[in-house]
């Protein structure tokens, strides 16, 4: 079969079109019978190039932020269906452009795992962040401890305020929802202190609070850690919704195939996939954060 067309299979199935409806519209154009194991295997042909893309250097830049999130697929292993974890690291350089800078196809989540995988990231030159944003999952915040001492952890402000609401009555409290929310519109670490003081004034005498309370004293400094950086940066530090948009990309491909037949073509379909939205995003003439004056800086 021409090498062309076997590329432009390869190509649909990346894009989200299933081998067995890949193999259908083959047959319908060429007249051809074409196996869906046929096309399965001719995705092998990216192997190369996506470990290439996995294991390239990060000297070339430096990554002053970086987020990192993980999504779980189902794969089979050892006649089972399994759940796997599929670890993203997405870093933005000096000329405030985002990358795709790291993933891995793995068990679930864990310290020892993170570890692993974020470590992997500084053997391939990551600079050290002034900033790593996730949500508040125990193994990851302890693996970004150990590999990025020194650095910032920001505490995505989605989760946490979701964390915080979960602990609140259902009822009757409109005042001191909309309270608790101006604290993460501040500009300032100040006005987050002076909101979160208006909003322990006007909870705290009530014990249907003390959950949301606890909460928030739990994690307050640890989510206001992006009022440190530039304000026009503050609405992309703040959250790993940025990540999240990737992760669901992934997952619009991965629905296509339901159960991956094993860890591999994991990797393969993924790796695919974040390639070419790292290619997009190059060629984007725009930039991931803000402007306001000169590109990133360093703190004062």
């Amino acid at each position: 079969m021409d090498q062309a067309f076997v590329l432009s299979m390869v190509e649909a199935v990346v894009n989200g079109v299933s081998t067995k409806k890949v193999s259908k519209i083959v047959e319908q154009l060429c007249g051809e019978t074409v196996s869906k194991s046929f096309v399965s295997n001719a995705m092998k042909h990216l192997d190369p190039e996506i470990e290439e893309f996995r294991t390239r250097s990060l000297t070339s830049h430096t990554y002053r932020y970086l987020y990192v999130d993980a999504m779980y697929i189902k794969v089979r292993e050892n006649h089972r269906i399994i759940s796997k974890a599929v670890y993203v690291a997405q870093g933005v350089n000096e000329l405030n452009k985002r990358e795709i800078v790291g993933f891995k196809v793995s068990g679930q989540e864990s310290t020892e795992i993170w570890k692993s995988f974020l470590q992997e990231l500084r053997d391939r030159g990551l600079t050290q962040p002034n900033l790593v944003i996730s949500d508040a999952h125990a193994g990851l915040k302890a693996a970004i401890q150990e590999v990025f001492v020194g650095s910032a952890w920001q505490r995505c402000t989605v989760h946490f305020l979701r964390n915080i609401l979960e602990g609140m009555p259902k009822k009757e409290c409109v005042e001191q929802r909309e309270a608790l929310r101006k604290i993460f519109r501040a500009n300032t670490l100040q006005q987050a202190l002076e909101s979160r003081q208006d909003f322990e004034e006007l909870t705290g005498g009530e014990k249907r609070f003390s959950k949301a309370l606890d909460t928030l004293d739990s994690g307050f400094m640890d989510a206001m850690q992006y009022l440190q950086e530039p304000e026009a940066y503050h609405i992309s530090l703040r959250t790993t919704n940025s990540l999240e948009r990737v992760n669901r990309e992934i997952g619009r491909r991965e629905k296509v195939v339901s159960i991956f037949p094993n860890t591999e073509s994991a990797e393969r379909l993924i790796g695919a996939v974040l390639m070419d939205m790292n290619e997009e995003w190059a060629k984007n003439t725009g930039t991931f954060l803000m402007k306001k004056g000169n590109p990133i800086v360093g703190r004062t």
